[in-house]
């Protein structure tokens, strides 16, 4: 069995730590995002009435000005999530890394068993329940057969010798990479040897507040996502990469970082004064 890391840190994990790997990430982003909006890429009013003057007669150019800062934020936000998981996890674990190769042995009938139930759970003839889908396919066993898995994120504990497996997608993941990454984790639960103690589908927060309510329904053909206890969402997810306490901190320094990222904004993108509470903590 090999796995490759990026880096690995072995140092006892602290909240101070892991706040610190928190704020690096997101300042980071922060900083290129401004960059870009601000000098590489920034907003020009002239260029965008002559490429698209209808819009340009109908809307106001401050709609138009704020749809260009969103599609600069919401690319580079969206793949932020594995490089705070790994800084996060490094804190906390020891080892972490993203896009890790793992490479194993799986049972050329557990292989058949998780096509089929895949097909069974694409055309609805089975309800998605971890637990007895993992049992049927640990059962089936066979001839061995190399297989690759390309893991979104690796950590392995340096105190317990664990090893954890997450696919982390975005919080509203769409029906095909959500079955692909759960074909990933059948074969990372099903190499002999068990090298992987558990394989999770981490969303990194809930649009919906709490898991109960959570309803966007693309995945809910693969998962059952309020009841399966390899679905992490939010809280559980950073809580299990980074720590108990991971999800607070997370929350604590954004709000903290979106106070001066939120005025800079206003100042420098916009050109209009903050209005009154504007720094008002938004996550909680």
């Amino acid at each position: 069995m090999f796995f490759f890391f990026f880096d690995d840190n072995s140092n006892k994990p602290d909240h101070n730590n892991v706040s610190e790997a928190i704020l690096s990430v997101i300042k980071k982003l922060m900083d290129g995002v401004m960059n870009n909006v601000l000098f590489k890429h920034p907003f020009i009013v002239e260029d965008f009435s002559k490429d698209k003057p209808l819009y340009a007669a109908l809307v106001p150019n401050e709609i138009w000005k704020g749809s260009h800062f969103e599609r600069r934020f919401t690319t580079p936000f969206g793949k932020a999530w594995q490089s705070l998981a790994v800084a996060v996890g490094k804190t906390y674990h020891g080892q972490c890394g993203q896009e890790v190769k793992v490479e194993g042995l799986v049972g050329k009938e557990s292989l058949r068993r998780i096509q089929e139930v895949l097909n069974k759970l694409e055309t609805r003839e089975l309800s998605p329940n971890w637990n007895e889908e993992l049992k049927y396919i640990l059962e089936g066993g066979g001839q061995p057969i190399p297989v690759t898995v390309i893991c979104d994120i690796l950590a392995t504990n340096n105190t317990t010798g664990k090893t954890y497996a997450f696919e982390l997608k975005g919080p509203l993941p769409n029906s095909d990479q959500t079955k692909v990454s759960k074909e990933k984790m059948f074969k990372l639960l099903a190499m002999q040897g068990r090298p992987i103690e558990e394989a999770y589908f981490a969303l990194p927060y809930n649009p919906y507040r709490i898991k109960e309510n959570y309803s966007w329904t693309l995945p809910t053909r693969w998962f059952d996502m309020k009841h399966d206890p390899c679905v992490l969402i939010g809280e559980e997810t950073w809580n299990l990469i980074g720590g108990e306490g991971t999800y607070q901190l997370f929350i604590n320094e954004v709000n903290k970082l979106g106070k001066h990222y939120k005025e800079r904004i206003y100042r420098e993108y916009l050109g209009i004064e903050p209005p009154e509470g504007f720094d008002v903590d938004i996550l909680r």
